[in-house]
């Protein structure tokens, strides 16, 4: 059975491995030992904690194969960005240039530096490892990570975000970043990408330029690539707009990937899921495929199992139950394949 669970300390060495293997440009997943390990720490502090306004809390989620023990995938939810550092994000105005004398009208398009999603909870990591990718695990990370926020909802902001990452290829080469971000920085974009990672973002703010760039005067190569997706990227902005996330014209700063965002309450998994209470009995001929979450903290847990569902109650075999902690009579949250 696969179940989603929070991250613990024993996972390091997969979420390393996972973290090898996502690549260049995967800001949210970089390869350094020291940051993983923080991640993971203050994951499990979160998940303990008892909050009842959501703060700069942080829950990483691992996909697990109970049969094997392998750990297939990461997702993480961060309660609240922008808060103790800066949360930089280009957004795109379009202007309009007009000259009676010269005959001409036109618009064009300005990044100015914002700083708006400020407090929003921000969903992202979303890796499944090669080896594992097909069969829903990808969606069944995401979703997880919409019924956590369904189990604590004052955990999390009202408004909810993701970062898709932008254009980088394998060689780590960006090119927004060559044309815009590293004129000003004077480094290059995985230093950057670390930095951004790994400090309170200050940097960001002393050299970044704070007037509006006009796009123009970009190079074609890297106007064309501004909110633009990376392929590998390119399921999960399929699952976000899924869910009801949309892109408003903002991207990121360094890769001129987009930001994507929906109010919490809109989130579509979150609206069509329901709280059951669970029967331990046989699900045979059970019709409906599901997940099923343990609906609490700390303990929370996410399955994708068949049950048999009746008005309030849901018949559920036994080895989900197990996975997820649970015990007949007890509350779970149900969402419904479509």
């Amino acid at each position: 059975m696969l179940i989603v669970r929070p991250a613990r300390d024993s996972d390091f060495d997969a979420f390393s491995e996972l973290a090898r293997l996502s690549g260049p440009g995967f800001t949210s997943l970089p390869d350094n030992e020291e940051l993983l390990r923080d991640r993971i720490a203050k994951s499990e502090a979160s998940f303990v904690a008892d909050v009842a306004e959501h703060g700069e809390e942080s829950y990483l989620l691992m996909l697990e194969d109970t049969a094997s023990g392998r750990i297939m995938g990461c997702a993480a939810v961060k309660a609240g960005v922008g808060l103790s550092k800066p949360f930089f994000n280009f957004k795109l105005f379009r202007i309009a240039q007009s000259s009676h004398v010269a005959d001409r009208r036109f618009d064009m398009d300005v990044a100015v530096l914002v700083n708006e999603f400020a407090g929003s909870t921000e969903v992202g990591t979303l890796f499944v490892h090669p080896d594992f990718r097909g069969g829903g695990t990808g969606r069944m990370l995401a979703q997880s990570r919409y019924l956590l926020m369904a189990a604590g909802p004052q955990r999390f902001g009202p408004v909810i975000i993701s970062e898709l990452r932008g254009l980088v290829d394998d060689k780590g080469r960006s090119p927004f970043w060559d044309a815009l971000g590293s004129k000003f920085f004077r480094m290059e974009f995985d230093e950057a990408d670390e930095m951004s990672a790994a400090t309170d973002n200050q940097f960001i703010l002393d050299l970044m330029p704070k007037y509006p760039i006009y796009l123009d005067l970009l190079p074609a190569e890297a106007r064309k690539v501004v909110g633009e997706v990376h392929a590998d990227g390119a399921g999960a902005m399929r699952l976000l707009e899924w869910e009801g996330f949309r892109y408003d014209r903002v991207v990121d700063i360094f890769d001129g990937g987009p930001l994507v965002s929906t109010p919490q309450r809109d989130i579509r998994t979150i609206r069509e899921s329901r709280v059951v209470t669970v029967r331990a009995g046989s699900t045979s001929g059970a019709a409906s495929s599901v997940f099923l979450s343990s609906d609490r903290f700390p303990d929370f847990r996410v399955c994708r199992t068949r049950v048999s569902l009746g008005g309030s109650q849901a018949t559920v075999d036994a080895t989900a139950l197990a996975a997820l902690g649970l015990a007949d009579g007890d509350p779970a949250r149900v969402w419904i394949h479509g």
